[in-house]
């Protein structure tokens, strides 16, 4: 059935505050039942899954039970499931297990990416003295070419680090192409495909990743991370990370067991996703199929409506007005900075973000307009937020 957006707006207690909630990049409004979940694990499991008690028993299956609902997510495999705090922290966690072989080579990083994945690999190739090459941004439109990676990646390049789309700009990237690359001369592709897990359904094998990161916050989850090995024997060969000095598996590269309660909210907010489509039936990997393509196409009609409404607006700019993107969009006003323009949207109720740190917003320029404003749809958002959107800017003249 079509994606029927009043029921997914009813899942969402915090839409009743009267605000339009346009900065999903920063993390998309808590579900009712994440919320619940996480109060109830908050309750059973007060203590780490590496004790005998009851309590421990309970936080160790919860951390199986998270480790299955990711790989549902991603269509990966359990034993690869990396948990843990923060993107960064698992980067940062990956660039200490690494063997140094992979700092012996070439690391290629992209302008496009987050922060979260170039700062930890930038502090690794330092510490080791590994080169570093850059994919660079079309400042046209905001896009990734990926035609540049024939280029940079070589016979001495050992890792290979890339988003699936970025966080401000929107744009997807062809990062199947950039496997490609990144195997013919066997380095180590890692995907950060945070911000478009809420909206494209992921598979490892046809991204052709070996490692991709996800944070559960981008689509309405706990503030936690994971990370999903195509290969989870990998895991096995690299420097144990873990504190526990007799971990296994993947808690080899967990630094710390996560907190139950956040654990219990990761699997609900999956199990959420999932039934984004009231009618989905089938195991939760069937439903996810289901409903995040119903989301996918309800979200991108609206995005398209909103680009459109955007260049009708004299003094607005819109990065990439026509590129291919998830419901993620940074513009500009001429003449205005972007922290006025967002202090006149929060004034009327709407919430977005001025001047996200961005090494791709920073290469296309927008700091001498300013800064660049970022807005996000969630499955939540209504075309009258569109309107109401259009008109506030539209005050600027």
């Amino acid at each position: 059935m079509p994606f029927d957006v009043a029921s997914v707006r009813g899942l969402f207690p915090s839409l009743g505050d009267g605000w339009i909630h346009f900065d999903a990049p920063a993390g998309q409004q808590l579900p009712d039942a994440v919320i619940t979940a996480m109060s109830a694990g908050a309750r059973a499991m007060p203590v780490d899954p590496r004790g005998v008690s009851p309590q421990s028993a309970a936080a160790a299956d919860a951390q199986q039970t998270a480790r299955r609902a990711v790989a549902d997510l991603l269509d990966a495999d359990p034993d690869g499931v990396v948990l843990g705090a923060s993107r960064s922290g698992l980067v940062s966690a990956l660039v200490d297990a690494l063997p140094m072989s992979v700092w012996d080579g070439e690391v290629v990083l992209s302008r496009l990416d987050d922060e979260e994945n170039i700062v930890p690999w930038l502090r690794g190739a330092r510490r080791h003295g590994a080169s570093v090459r850059w994919a660079q941004v079309d400042v046209s439109d905001g896009t990734l070419p990926t035609a540049q990676y024939g280029e940079l990646i070589g016979r001495r390049t050992t890792l290979v680090a890339v988003t699936l789309a970025s966080s401000v700009t929107g744009a997807i990237v062809d990062v199947a192409q950039i496997a490609g690359y990144a195997r013919s001369v066997g380095a180590l592709l890692v995907v950060d495909a945070s911000s478009a897990a809420p909206y494209v359904r992921l598979s490892l094998e046809e991204l052709g990743a070996d490692v991709v990161l996800v944070s559960a916050a981008r689509w309405g989850g706990p503030r936690i991370a994971a990370m999903a090995f195509a290969d989870p024997e990998r895991i096995e060969r690299m420097a144990r990370v873990s504190m526990d000095p007799v971990s296994t598996g993947p808690a080899r590269l967990e630094a710390e067991p996560v907190p139950g309660p956040q654990l219990t909210g990761l699997v609900a907010s999956i199990e959420h996703l999932a039934g984004l489509d009231i009618d989905a039936a089938g195991k939760r990997s069937q439903r996810l199929d289901s409903s995040l393509e119903g989301a996918y196409q309800y979200v991108q009609r609206l995005t398209q409506y909103l680009v459109n409404s955007l260049t009708q607006l004299g003094r607005v700019r819109v990065i990439g007005a026509r590129v291919h993107r998830i419901p993620v969009v940074s513009f500009v006003v001429d003449g205005v900075s972007a922290e006025k323009v967002c202090l006149r949207l929060a004034d009327n109720g709407i919430s977005a973000l001025p001047d996200r740190p961005s090494r791709a917003l920073a290469q296309i320029g927008v700091d001498d307009a300013g800064g660049a404003v970022t807005i996000g749809l969630g499955p939540y958002a209504l075309p009258y937020d569109v309107d109401q959107l259009v008109r506030v800017l539209g005050s600027f003249g």
